[in-house]
């Protein structure tokens, strides 16, 4: 419906430059349609002519005005009003929101997308843990955010390549082969030669009893096998971070969190793309020695300080890599990335980005885009659920899946804006009732799987050429609050995907259930008269294909029965 109305508007402000009221080369402003917050001031509004005021020299409203009257007509408005200091507010006709109804049967499952993305090639990063043991429940709301950022982007027209970055370097690896050597040695936590800065939970236990059986572990097309022999604490460390990336895959798989590349740290490394970056950092003037360390002049974009990039023992700070990494993905066509990391992060963001700039390869700035999400406390029975005995120190995301369930744990971890600090309760995640929101909102679709069976067992055939003719039979209050919810969808899809706030469509599916659920209360479906019915009919199909496609958005299922 907004596509439409800009569309008229446009060509509105043709026919004012045609008749001289605005200058002939005049581009038209980035002016707003927007749905108004109280329904009284019409269905949608625009701010067109405030904009274009003061270069047509005119009063905002007495041009305004001038617009209303410059307007094509269109059987999708039914009356047009001036406000305040010059919106054009626009209340559409009965018929407008019926056409929303036949354009969703139409569309189906790819109703609601749009092309704005334009093809274009976008890298998404998530998750991206230490691959030191199980993924606790802060990594499942960063899958899950990720995941969900990747789904929109895609039904926004966007190429996405789905990425997961393995820190799979450094002294939290060392720290994993120390530990599950200790293991494999028979020593366990609280033993006098425990190493200080190992891994205490059970986890480790069973990677050390896997690596000392020689078992093997399939992982991206390489084996990596153990042997019977604790003191190789090469071949400890190869196992054990082989076993614990197989885990969190598993994890993930379990959890609908998939992706198209993993990509190791290490390999930066390997491949030399550090020292060639900080060749390049050095090449481009942006850095100096000071104290027998190298410092990027990050202050030269925006830094609050100038950050060291090699330390005086020769080693490299964290956000070098990082660095090397963000340039990877420009080199392999992400004309634009986005990274979602805990808030924790949020430090090395602005050097990363200085690094990036400072290569002066095209790299656009703002590149990456980041999403950074909080913190998540478990409650359980009106307390914090804190610990897992296998994981030592934290509640895993696989047992916040087997108590709550995928469906819920992704709802519940997605549905808050991602800066947001989130409190997942686990008995509301599994009760059955309509403050659980998943559960209200797929009971809504699983009850218009039940309405057309019934209408199957009372021998009612749904002719859906009848009720597409029949729409205007739906003139309550109920019926119309719903299918102006229904258009509501693509606007939301659109916003979720510039945003990079895929909780809207969470918050979006709430409300249309909520309306959905009203309207079903005050209209019977199965009714005698078979105009009616099929027209009721229409309307509840149109509202499962989006309850549809926007849980799908989410990862979350669509059931049929419940």
């Amino acid at each position: 419906m907004k596509a439409q109305l800009r569309a008229l508007i446009e060509q509105g402000l043709t026919a004012l430059r045609t008749a001289g009221t605005l200058p002939a080369d005049l581009p038209s402003p980035d002016f707003a349609v927007e749905r108004p917050k109280e329904r009284a001031h019409g269905d949608f509004s625009t701010n067109a002519a405030m904009l274009l005021a003061k270069a047509a020299k005119s009063n905002p409203r007495a041009l305004a005005q001038q617009l209303v009257d410059a307007l094509p007509a269109s059987d999708a408005v039914a009356k047009i009003e001036l406000a305040g200091p010059g919106f054009i507010n626009f209340h559409l006709a009965p018929g407008a929101w019926q056409q929303q109804v036949r354009d969703i049967h139409a569309g189906g499952p790819v109703f609601g997308r749009n092309a704005s993305g334009g093809g274009k090639t976008v890298g998404v990063e998530y998750v991206s843990a230490n691959p030191t043991g199980p993924l606790h429940v802060g990594h499942g709301r960063a899958g899950v955010i990720g995941d969900c950022i990747a789904r929109v982007m895609a039904a926004n027209g966007w190429d996405v390549k789905r990425e997961f970055y393995y820190n799979d370097a450094g002294v939290q690896i060392n720290n994993l082969a120390i530990s599950t050597q200790a293991r494999a040695k028979g020593l366990k936590p609280g033993d006098a030669d425990w190493p200080a800065d190992a891994y205490n939970g059970d986890y480790i236990g069973d990677v050390a009893a896997s690596y000392l059986r020689g078992d093997s572990i399939e992982i991206e097309g390489h084996v990596v096998s153990g042997k019977d022999d604790a003191d190789d604490l090469d071949a400890i460390r190869k196992f054990a971070v082989a076993y614990l990336r197989r885990e969190q895959n598993s994890d993930l798989a379990a959890f609908g969190v998939s992706f198209d590349r993993y990509f190791l740290e290490s390999s930066l490394y390997a491949d030399g793309k550090v020292e060639e970056t900080v060749r390049e950092l050095i090449a481009h003037g942006h850095t100096y020695e000071e104290g027998g360390a190298l410092w990027l002049r990050t202050t030269d974009f925006g830094d609050d300080k100038d950050r060291v990039m090699r330390k005086s023992d020769g080693t490299y700070t964290y956000f070098v890599p990082d660095v090397a990494y963000h340039l990877s993905k420009w080199q392999r066509g992400y004309q634009r990335a986005v990274t979602e990391l805990g808030a924790d992060h949020h430090g090395s963001l602005a050097r990363v980005k200085a690094g990036l700039q400072a290569l002066d390869c095209g790299i656009p700035a703002g590149y990456p885009d980041y999403v950074l999400h909080q913190m998540v406390t478990v409650m359980r029975g009106g307390e914090e659920v804190k610990l897992s005995k296998r994981a030592g120190s934290y509640l895993t995301l696989r047992d916040l899946i087997d108590e709550a369930g995928r469906d819920a744990t992704r709802w519940f971890l997605v549905a808050r804006k991602p800066d947001s600090q989130l409190t997942f309760d686990i008995d509301l995640a599994r009760s059955q009732s309509n403050d659980n929101p998943v559960y209200y909102v797929q009971y809504a679709h699983a009850r218009i799987c039940s309405l057309l069976r019934q209408a199957g067992e009372k021998g009612y055939a749904h002719d859906a050429a009848r009720g597409d003719a029949a729409l205007h039979r739906l003139d309550d209050a109920p019926a119309q609050e719903l299918m102006r919810e229904l258009s509501r969808y693509p606007e939301v899809v659109e916003a979720a995907g510039a945003t990079l706030e895929p909780h809207l469509v969470a918050q979006y599916l709430r409300e249309l259930a909520n309306a959905f659920h009203g309207w079903y209360h005050a209209s019977p479906v199965l009714v005698e008269d078979a105009d009616l019915r099929d027209a009721r009919l229409a309307l509840a199909l149109a509202t499962r294909q989006v309850l549809a496609n926007g849980l799908d958005l989410l990862g979350v299922g669509a059931p049929e029965s419940m």
